[in-house]
This record gives C-alpha cells, sequence and structure tokens, in this order.
C-alpha cells in the first residue's frame, strides 16, 4: 500500500523541540537539498575523536537569555550556496514536528538573519513525505 502524502504549502510553522524552538516560520525549498535552522552562534568541537556542534540559541524573542545545545556531527557536506560559494556544512539529526507529528530531519546551522524566513526545509526531508503546493502557506496551521 502506498503511503498518501500530505500537502505543504510554500510556507509552513514548525516546531524543534530538541532544540526548543516552537512556532517557527519556514521556507519550503525544493531547489535546496538539505535543510538549514538560523544560528548566529555555533562551533564545531572535537572531543574524544568525535565531532559535536555546539550553538547558542535564544531562548525565546523577547529575552536576551541563550540556551546551549549539543549534538553530535551527522556528516560533513559541502554545499554551493545560491550564491555559488561552496562551504562545509555539519550536519546533525534531529527531531521536527509539522502536522502536529514529529519526524526525523537532518539539519545544519548557518546566520539566517538576512533571510526572511529562519528555517529552510530541503527536499532530502521533503521526498517521500509531502507534495508541496506552492499556492498555499501554512497548511499545518490549523491542526497546532
Amino acid at each position: 500500500m502506498v503511503k498518501e502524502k500530505k500537502i505543504i504549502g510554500r510556507t509552513e510553522i514548525i516546531d524543534l523541540p530538541e532544540l526548543g524552538l516552537y512556532n517557527l516560520p519556514a521556507k519550503i525549498d525544493t531547489g535546496a537539498e538539505t535543510s538549514v535552522v538560523h544560528c548566529e552562534d555555533m562551533e564545531v568541537l572535537e572531543e574524544d575523536g568525535h565531532l559535536y556542534i555546539v550553538a547558542h540559541i535564544a531562548a525565546s524573542d523577547d529575552s536576551d537569555d541563550t540556551m546551549e545545545i549539543r549534538f553530535p556531527v551527522h556528516r560533513e557536506r559541502t554545499v554551493k550556496s545560491s550564491f555559488g560559494q561552496s562551504e562545509t556544512r555539519h550536519i546533525f539529526r534531529t527531531k521536527i514536528k509539522i502536522f502536529n507529528e514529529l519526524y526525523d530531519i537532518k539539519l545544519s546551522f548557518r546566520d539566517r538573519s538576512a533571510m526572511t524566513y529562519p528555517m529552510l526545509l530541503g527536499r532530502n526531508f521533503i521526498a517521500g513525505k509531502f507534495l508541496v503546493d506552492v499556492s498555499k502557506r501554512n497548511l499545518g496551521q490549523n491542526l497546532r
């Protein structure tokens, strides 16, 4: 039996519970291979032969408090930005909540402060689960 794919709009509101991020606006980008979330303060550390990504994320929009999150690096990947520049991204695994369901997702951090959306959902996450209707927005909102 073929599982029916859910339809998502060109933007969706998502949660990243393991990062403490909720009601995050995300742009759906079928041209991007990997998914990325905004973070201005992160570093990659090596401990006992393993790489970890450590990030400091604002606890909320109305607070100066930050939380430190730490994930093992799943893999390193060289990607070309939309501007044609190559850079190494450190991919980690976490959970995403969309349409009131939890999914596994592979993410990287990047400074997206100049972008409209703090989150970009790429085709590695979308493929096999969702179809994109670019005429719609935030279809999962009514399920929250």
